[in-house]
């Protein structure tokens, strides 16, 4: 191998290396200056196909809220309208066509889960007890990074998690979630907003509409 050989190797080498170590930078920008955040989301579910049978592939919309260090909000309206609320210490999830409410105590409910990855985290760190981050090449304009649950038990495999900067601005804009069954969940966010003055923890309560049933497993 000649000189010439050896130091584009070296470069490429070196310049893979910044690419890897700018995702884990941006997830903990995005994590430290991010206290809080709006957004409206896209949602497409893609199951497994099954002998004879094509893939099945779901899409829903709403909008998503969350207040570190523990609060979050997802309102499903289409197809179908959907609540799911942290609030610190319960974990709501309000189907409105069951006239069901679940209520688990969070602590517990959330573990190595999405929702633990971009709302509840203060640092790459604190991520780094419960997954296994990797930075990944930067795709699609956006910088990414592999996250997989220590615990190999649950229902999650992995999560990627797509981040782009503008300045001092780092905005979530695609989670791309595969769970155990190889079920493919992608959420992408539009308009996300980062730190709104007008979100704060009257947002995160939650009260079961009155004659709904409210299960607490």
């Amino acid at each position: 191998m000649n000189k010439k050989t050896t130091w584009i190797l070296a470069l490429g080498v070196w310049l893979g290396s910044q690419a890897w170590a700018s995702g884990l930078d941006t997830l903990e920008a995005f994590l430290k200056n991010t206290q809080s955040a709006r957004a409206d989301f896209t949602q497409v579910v893609t199951s497994p196909a099954k002998p004879g049978q094509a893939a099945r592939v779901k899409k829903s919309t709403g909008t998503f809220a969350f207040l570190r260090p523990s609060k979050f909000r997802f309102d499903y309206q289409k197809p179908f309208a959907q609540t799911i609320v942290a609030d610190g210490q319960t974990l709501w999830l309000y189907d409105a066509d069951l006239e069901q409410v679940t209520a688990r105590q969070q602590s517990q409910a959330l573990g190595s889960t999405p929702a633990a990855l971009i709302a509840t985290a203060s640092s790459v760190a604190s991520l780094e007890k419960d997954f296994v981050l990797q930075a990944q090449p930067d795709a699609q304009g956006l910088q990414w990074v592999l996250a997989s649950p220590k615990n190999r038990e649950g229902s999650l495999q992995s999560v990627r998690i797509g981040l782009s900067q503008e300045g001092a601005t780092t905005r979530l804009e695609k989670l791309e979630i595969l769970d155990a069954l190889g079920q493919n969940s992608v959420l992408s966010f539009e308009r996300f907003q980062v730190n709104p003055s007008t979100l704060n923890a009257a947002t995160f309560v939650f009260v079961p509409p009155k004659g709904v049933d409210v299960i607490r497993p």
